[in-house]
Formats: C-alpha cells, sequence, structure tokens
C-alpha cells in the first residue's frame, strides 16, 4: 500500500512561491508542537486530539492510502468542528496568501474525510488556530464547509495531483515487473550468501527485525539490497532506506544498485549529501530573500521533479547538481522532494536516528512499507549516543553580550543574552563553587532550560529583522544552531541520561546532557519501518549489539561464516607484552621487536594498529632507529582526505617491498579500506583496544553495572574489541589473500577475551607465543607453508 500524508499532498499540489526559511525552521516546528499540546490541553481540551482520518484510493491500478491526523475534532451530533493549529514567528498579517492556501487547504481535506466518515454530517466548521511566535499572539479564523464544497476541493486536488501519481504508479509498475525477472547480478553466489539474502528475504515479509554478523567478503551489501529490491517486486514493501556511516559505504550501495540496473532492474535511486556539501557555493552566504535558488522555489520544483524522473534512475550529487542549477532550484531541499518519488534512499544514518534532522517526511508516522537497510551497524552505538546527548558552553557569551550593547534595535537580544549568562553562571555553581573537575546531576536543569527557551524565542524574533551586521548575524545563527540542539534533547531527559558540568581546555565551563543509553530511541526509529536488517562484519556478541541498539526483545540473530578458508590467516597472541597503561614505557621495545618479527619472516606490506597516538609516535620512534630504510607511513593527527588516500594508495603498490604503516586503533585506517593479495600481508594490533578511561565511559559502566551487571563489558571491553576485530578484519579480502594477525596483548589470552574470537579465528591457526623467538619460528613456518 502507497501512503501519502494529507499535508504532503496539500503541500505538494498547491505550494507555490520561495522557500521560507523562517517558517520551516527547526525552532518554529519545536515550539509549535509545545503550542499544539498546551492549547490541545486549554482552549480545545473538549476536542478529540490528534485525530486520526483517513481513504484509501486506487489510481493506475496501484492502491494508495491518504491519511493524517488533525489537531482536534469535535462531533456533536450533526454538529462538527475540526481545529487545526499552525505557528511560525511571522505576523499573521505578514503570512504569505501562498502559505495559507497551504493551511485551508489541509484542514478542508480533513472536513471531507470527516463527512466521509460520518453521513449524518452536512457541513463542519474549520478553525484555523494561528499563533505567533515567540509572544504566542493567537489569531482565530473560521469558515464552514458543506459536504459537497469539502468533496469539490478534494477531487480537484486528486485530480491536480494524479498526473504524479500516475507518474509514481508507472515507476512502481516498471520497478515491480523489473524486480521481479532480474537475476542475481552476480554468476554464483558467494559462500553463504544466498542463505543470507533468503533470511533478509524472510525478515522483510515477515516485518522483522534482524541482526546479521556477515564477515568480509560475504558480499554484504548486495546480499541486503538484492532480497529487499525482490520484496519490492512482490509488493512486500515500497520503499528501501541503505542507512550507512560513512561517504565510502555509500558509494559501494550505489553500485550495487548500479549491478543490479545493469541486469534490468528500473529503480530510482537517489543518493543524499549533507546539506553544507551539496549547497552551491554562491548561495551559502546569502538570505532566503536574497538566494535565487529560493526564490520562486515552488514554482520550478514539479518541472525540475518530472525531468529527473523521465530521465534518470540513479540520482546522486552530480545529477542533483546538475538540475538544481538547470532550474534555478536549491539542491539540498530538491533532493530531498525528490526523494518522495524514489525506491531506494541511501543517505547517512542522522536521516532516521537524529532527532535534530531526520526525514519528517518519512518519519513522523510509523510505515509497514519502509524497509531498513543499516550497514556497519556497530558504529551505531556511539553515533547515536553523540546525537542524542548535547553540549553548550559559556565561552562566547561575553563577546555576543558586548556586541549588542547600546544598540537600540538589539535591546531586547541584549537583555535575552545577559539574563541567560546570569541563568548559566547560577546553575554551574555545584562546578564552580567545589574543588572538582566536573560534576554529574541526576536531573536535568529545568530553570536553565526554560531560560534557554525564552533566549531563543528573542534571538528566532531578531533573526526575522532586517538590516543586522553581518559579524554579528553569523555568530548568533551559529550559537543559536547550539541552542536548539540542547534544547532539542532536554525535552528528551530521562533516567538514561546525566547532566555534565565540567571545564574544557580554556577553563570554560560546559554543560552536556549526555545520554548513557540511546537504545529505546533508537527502537522507535527503527519501528517507523516495517522491517530493519542491521549488519556489519563485526556484531558480536550479538545479544550485546541487540540490547544497545534497542531491539533486545524481539529481533532475530544470524552470522554467516567466514568465506575464506582459515588457514590462510594465521593469528598469533604474544603473552609476552603488556599495555597497560602502567606498562607502556616497558612495551615499547617487545612490540618493535614484534614488528621486526614480521617483517623479517617476509617482506611486505604491513599495518600496526596503537591505541592512542603518544604511544603510536613513541613506537614509530624506536622502530626507525632500528629500521632506518625500512618504508615507514604514519598516521597524523589530521589528515586531509587527499593525504588519506595518499596513505592507502601507497599500499596498493604492486611489489614486494617493505612497507610498515602506524595507524590508531579505532581510527580512520581501522575500517573501511580494502586492500587486497599482496598489498597488505600482515596486521599487528597493540591492546585490547579499551577506550579511554574517562568520566563518560565511566558513567556507561555505572549505567550499565545497575541494570546487568555488565557494565565493564559494555563501556570499555566490547566497544575496544570491536576495534581489533576491524582492524584484524582489514587483512584477508579474498579467497586468494594470506597473512598474519598479530595481537599484542597478554590479556588476549584471558578467557573473556578469547572466547569472543571469531569462529575462523579458532578454526584456522591461532597460537600463543610466550616470548620473541617463539613469535620468530611461528612466523617463519606459516610463510615457509604459504
Amino acid at each position: 500500500m502507497n501512503r501519502i500524508g494529507i499535508r504532503d499532498l496539500v503541500e505538494f499540489t498547491l505550494r507555490s512561491g520561495d522557500l521560507n526559511a523562517r517558517l520551516n525552521s527547526s525552532n518554529t516546528a519545536r515550539k509549535g508542537a509545545q503550542i499544539h499540546r498546551k492549547l490541545q490541553k486549554s482552549k480545545y481540551m473538549q476536542f478529540e486530539s490528534e485525530y486520526y482520518l483517513d481513504t484509501k484510493l486506487k489510481i493506475n491500478d496501484i492502491d494508495f492510502h491518504i491519511e493524517g491526523r488533525a489537531d482536534g475534532v469535535l462531533i456533536d451530533g450533526k454538529d462538527a468542528e475540526i481545529i487545526e493549529i499552525k505557528t511560525s514567528d511571522v505576523e499573521f498579517k505578514d503570512l504569505p496568501e501562498s502559505i495559507m492556501t497551504l493551511y485551508w487547504g489541509q484542514v478542508k481535506v480533513y472536513a471531507h474525510l470527516l463527512m466521509q466518515k460520518f453521513d449524518e454530517l452536512d457541513e463542519v466548521k474549520l478553525t484555523l488556530t494561528y499563533v505567533q511566535t515567540p509572544d504566542e499572539i493567537i489569531t482565530d479564523n473560521e469558515i464552514t464547509i458543506s459536504r459537497d464544497d469539502a468533496k469539490q476541493f478534494f477531487d480537484d486536488l486528486i485530480s491536480e495531483y494524479e498526473e504524479w501519481l500516475k507518474l509514481r504508479t508507472d515507476i512502481i509498475k516498471e520497478r515491480n515487473k523489473t524486480a521481479n525477472q532480474m537475476a542475481f547480478p552476480f554468476k554464483e553466489f558467494r559462500h553463504g550468501q544466498r542463505n543470507f539474502s533468503a533470511v533478509v528475504y524472510k525478515t522483510i515479509a515477515n516485518h522483522k527485525h534482524l541482526f546479521a554478523q556477515a564477515p568480509t567478503g560475504t558480499g554484504k551489501t548486495i546480499s541486503t539490497l538484492f532480497p529487499a529490491v525482490k520484496s519490492m517486486g512482490q509488493e512486500l514493501a515500497n520503499r528501501i532506506f541503505y542507512l550507512t556511516a560513512k561517504q565510502s559505504t555509500r558509494i559501494v550501495a550505489k553500485k550495487a544498485m548500479d549491478l543490479m540496473m545493469d541486469k534490468g532492474l528500473k529503480a530510482k535511486t537517489i543518493t543524499l549529501t549533507a546539506k553544507e556539501k551539496i549547497t552551491f557555493e554562491d548561495e551559502k552566504d546569502l538570505k532566503p530573500e536574497d538566494n535565487p535558488y529560493m526564490i520562486g522555489y515552488y514554482d520550478r520544483l514539479k518541472p525540475a521533479i518530472k525531468d529527473v524522473l523521465e530521465h534518470v534512475d540513479q540520482i546522486d550529487f552530480d545529477v542533483i547538481q546538475q538540475y538544481a542549477e538547470q532550474y534555478k532550484i536549491d539542491p539540498f531541499e530538491f533532493s530531498l522532494d525528490l526523494s518522495q518519488f524514489c525506491d531506494v534512499i541511501i543517505c547517512d544514518y542522522n536521516y532516521l536516528f537524529d532527532p535534530q534532522v531526520h526525514l519528517q517526511r518519512f518519519f513522523t508516522v510509523e510505515d509497514s512499507d519502509n524497509i531498513f537497510l543499516i550497514d556497519e551497524a556497530h558504529n551505531l552505538v556511539n553515533r547515536s549516543r553523540d546525537m542524542y546527548s548535547a553540549a553548550i558552553s559559556n565561552k562566547v557569551l561575553p563577546d555576543l553580550i558586548n556586541a549588542t550593547k547600546d544598540q537600540e534595535d538589539n535591546e531586547r537580544l541584549h537583555k535575552a543574552l545577559k539574563s541567560f549568562r546570569r541563568s548559566y553562571t547560577l546553575n554551574v555553581k555545584p562546578l564552580t563553587e567545589s574543588d572538582e573537575e566536573y560534576v554529574h546531576l541526576d536531573n536535568p536543569p529545568s530553570a536553565f532550560v526554560k531560560q534557554l527557551n525564552k533566549l531563543c524565542d528573542v534571538i528566532s524574533d531578531w533573526l526575522g529583522k532586517d538590516e543586522k551586521d553581518e559579524e554579528l548575524n553569523d555568530a548568533i545563527v551559529d550559537y543559536y544552531f547550539t541552542l536548539l540542539s540542547f534544547q532539542r534533547i532536554a525535552e528528551l531527559y530521562d533516567d538514561t541520561f546525566k547532566t555534565r558540568m565540567f571545564y574544557d581546555r580554556d577553563q570554560n565551563v560546559i554543560i552536556k546532557l549526555f545520554c548513557m543509553d540511546p537504545s529505546p530511541f533508537i527502537g522507535e526509529s527503527l519501528k517507523l519501518g516495517g522491517s530493519a536488517v542491521l549488519f556489519s562484519a563485526t556484531l558480536s556478541p550479538m545479544d550485546y549489539y541487540q540490547r544497545v541498539l534497542g531491539d533486545e526483545e524481539d529481533s532475530l540473530g544470524y552470522e554467516i561464516d567466514s568465506p575464506f578458508n582459515p588457514n590462510n590467516q594465521q593469528v598469533i597472541i604474544t603473552n609476552y607484552i603488556q599495555t597497560t597503561y602502567a606498562k607502556r614505557k616497558s612495551s615499547i621495545q617487545p612490540i618493535v621487536d614484534t614488528v621486526n618479527a614480521m617483517i623479517s619472516s617476509k617482506s611486505g606490506h604491513y599495518l600496526i594498529f596503537l591505541p592512542s597516538g603518544k604511544y603510536l609516535n613513541d613506537v614509530v620512534e624506536a622502530f626507525e632507529k632500528q629500521n632506518p630504510t625500512v618504508d615507514v607511513l604514519v598516521q597524523e593527527s589530521e589528515m586531509s582526505p587527499e593525504e588519506r588516500q595518499s596513505f592507502i594508495d601507497t599500499f596498493k603498490r604492486d611489489d614486494d617491498d617493505t612497507l610498515v604503516g602506524f595507524a590508531l586503533l579505532g581510527g580512520i585506517f581501522c575500517e573501511g579500506i580494502d586492500l587486497k593479495g599482496s598489498h597488505l600481508i600482515g596486521v599487528g594490533i597493540v591492546s585490547v583496544g579499551l577506550p579511554g578511561l574517562n568520566p563518560e565511559n565511566d558513567l556507561i559502566k555505572y549505567f550499565f553495572d545497575a541494570e546487568n551487571g555488565h557494565g565493564f563489558d559494555f563501556a570499555y571491553q566490547l566497544p575496544g574489541l570491536n576495534n581489533v576485530f576491524q582492524a584484524a578484519g582489514r587483512l584477508i579480502r579474498t579467497n586468494q589473500d594470506v597473512g598474519n594477525v598479530v595481537l599484542m596483548d597478554q590479556r588476549f589470552k584471558q578467557n573473556r577475551y578469547e572466547k569472543l574470537f571469531p569462529r575462523n579465528w579458532h578454526q584456522g591457526q591461532l597460537s600463543t607465543s610466550f616470548n620473541i623467538n617463539q613469535t620468530k619460528q611461528k612466523l617463519k613456518y606459516f610463510w615457509q607453508q604459504h
């Protein structure tokens, strides 16, 4: 069933004119939600709030489900009233006629669906309540619409939208037909790939959630996308969201879709790009009212969408920018509007999970026709914790207060900033009046948040004014976004949060709302689809990831064995190396000796991973002193994309010369790089990868200790071990690859670690050496056999 939101229907069909940033601001939307709830509980308390209305249509032999929720409905016999509440910081008298058309259009559709539901209603009173923020000035407008007029309005709306529905249904029909006819895009399935694809298909068909560990070489991307596309062909779902953490993974997903298109698939696929990357350079510093890509945006949008859909199947960055430039429309907003007509949407995690930026056009209500394919799901743990945490600093407040003083136009803003600074100072007294480096509180800073909300309202009003100093405007906008983020997270605060107060390096006081356990929020996001597949090469232990990713009770688990010969990989635990913090200085020489043993056993390309920058530099310094002629690469603390690529490309030299790269465990070279054959023949991993001891990791530890007694595991051991597995996964990429992994930390011999090793490690050449000579012998013997 193809779902269409009533608001989406009205806005797409009737919207015209400019792209108005003020009417669409996140603060306006958030404030509007608060005002909705307030009015529903007071002025309109006798109304049934969030009243569900829907209807079903068949157009071009495709079923459509049109649905929405009215803010309030009151029915008394043959009398009925619908209220719709709208908010923005624009004065009512200044609202464009095009916006009023949308407001009334939405409530008229509600009226038609209500009278369709109740035959005894001949007319309905419609009340449009407009609230101007921040002062909450209310303007009520009322009309009465008859059954015939409401039906006529709806029929005209559908008639106008029908062209687009037919375009969409033609796309769906062609997609379903070609998906059903499409063969697997490779000559044969890899080991375990057919079964994995079948499990994914059954998961989608049964509307379940699946956690799957699929080692490198199993073809995870095509193994999930192929059955998902097949399920759309069978009308088990209607849209795929392929969600990733990294641009490189999105490119792989796009290539997988290309492979299926080469096999005859016709499906509209779009890759979404972050706003700051896809926005044209010449519009970044323009105000909306001066931006030619926003002025008249909606007047040019539909022809642009139609042009793309008629000529392009694979819609990427270049396509979006090309058509956006041709039609002079904002490329980011264009990509979002275009995505509503696409079958496959490849995007970052935050478009589903981040409460600040998730796609409202898709993710405001549950839709069982959505499939979520979540790649490299191990990354979602920390990413989601960041999404649901927010921090604010007092650093810029003195400058902002000083910049707004003695100016009549800025007087209200100046006073609000001063009030906020006073509140800030009062709120952080538990820290500033103590000798502690940080303070943790169980409760949210409620009084402070109220003052923050007031400041947001004043800034929102100030930003709507003309003729502001450009430098001041930019500084206020930057701080405003920080305030909005804090405001949003404060609304979610519960017992999974702690309020942190601490000093930064410059002794500015930071207030942070820290989410120790974002799993409830992830779980709620996953419910917005009919099925979800969360997969990674390293998703072990499975029950840990099911717990921290919000789906412990109802999800399925599936693990694929490595397709590669386990005897092609040697794994050595060096029981003579201790890398605890107290032993690090004394561990440097044994580590260098072990790396020397690796490169002496066979010349070639090696990667050595260490847990910190200082540790890495100390080891590199010692190694280079002993090996002045060996080619060495070192990961720097900051590397440009070009420098990163140069690092990787150096490994792709087709030679047997010795090259040793030193990189951070858990860093940019720990995953997502593909070095096959002679490009990499050995990996050394120093330490068990424990995250650094810090107050936030300790909070996570205490939280899970209280819940299940596994706080150390959840906060330290398992995240660290995942980094180890990711680093080791750089080695064996094909059936022809051969090499060794040397685990340089005696803790790997502990049962708590060894029992979690991948199955193929236990099945292959896993051994322990108790001194450097044993390591040399084991390495030498392995290469003699290969």
